[in-house]
């Protein structure tokens, strides 16, 4: 009887760790699971959201690469992955070096102006800089004031501009985040790491491939994990600066899929398009974390 409950005491306490974390299960699977099943049920039928729904097989699936409205999106989305992941990750390693290095008076000040976009509803930021962009503008202002009002334009209302002037938005929000986790990491760094670098000829930039860059490796993949999927599932700047327009020049997946479910009532190429924006976003993520972590042993 001893031996018995020697054996199966070790594992009691993880049947009763599935017992309390049910509790959320049941609330994932309600309002995360189901609505995702209904979604990718939705993707396999045509349906306007009235009238009754008819089998469309993998239709809404192969519009996705026939329908050119339907691959422009999409297209648009991973252009501004460079605005929404790859700068900001760029610019906050080049902040968090200069700011672990040189001592700044006000330190504490910058890093709060930096991070200040991160506390503020994209709501709120898409109307300031919606603003800003707005052809009597703040941007157009100051253009002018310098003599280059040549280069003045309406940035959200002209085709080739209105997707670059999105993602600046997009870089301006994401930088302060960045540099706040790889400060964080540098700090957790061994000083010996960089005296030794040091003792070995290391100049910075040397020093900041060597030591620094390998240190915060983990933050880097969080910082290209959060952008990733923010620039990926972004409908927030895009519907307040420009609604997809002009024309559909800043259309990106997850507002087309409030485009076709809402207003032009095609509810299952909308879920078809969530559904691909969903398995796009895990497949981004897992490669940004395999290629930036590498396997864990």
């Amino acid at each position: 009887m001893t031996r018995a409950y020697r054996r199966r005491a070790p594992g009691e306490p993880r049947a009763i760790g599935y017992v309390y974390i049910l509790p959320a299960l049941i609330v994932y699977a309600a309002f995360l699971l189901y609505p995702f099943g209904q979604s990718v049920w939705l993707s396999f039928v045509h349906w306007d959201g009235l009238t009754v729904a008819t089998p469309a097989g993998f239709d809404n699936y192969r519009a996705l690469f026939s329908d050119a409205s339907l691959r422009a999106p999409f297209l648009h989305a991973l252009l501004l992955l460079v605005f929404y992941a790859a700068l900001p990750v760029a610019i906050g390693l080049l902040l968090a070096a200069l700011m672990s290095r040189v001592r700044i008076r006000g330190m504490t000040f910058f890093r709060t102006v930096l991070f200040l976009p991160q506390v503020l509803a994209l709501i709120v930021v898409g109307v300031a800089w919606r603003s800003i962009l707005a052809p009597d503008g703040l941007l157009n202002d100051a253009l002018r004031a310098v003599g280059l009002g040549g280069l003045a334009r309406p940035w959200l209302g002209d085709y080739t501009w209105a997707l670059p002037a999105v993602g600046v938005v997009g870089t301006w929000v994401g930088t302060g985040l960045c540099m706040v986790l790889f400060l964080a990491g540098a700090q957790r760094i061994p000083r010996e790491l960089y005296e030794a670098a040091r003792m070995d000829g290391a100049g910075p930039l040397r020093e900041f491939l060597t030591v620094t860059l390998p240190g915060l490796r983990p933050q880097i993949a969080v910082a290209l994990t959060l952008t990733v999927v923010a620039g990926l599932r972004n409908f927030d700047l895009i519907y307040i600066t420009t609604s997809g327009g002009p024309g559909n020049a800043t259309s990106v997946p997850a507002y087309e899929v409030y485009h076709r479910a809402f207003e032009t009532n095609q509810v299952g190429s909308a879920a078809a398009v969530g559904v691909a924006l969903t398995v796009l976003i895990f497949v981004l993520t897992v490669t940004v974390s395999r290629l930036v972590e590498g396997r864990r042993a």
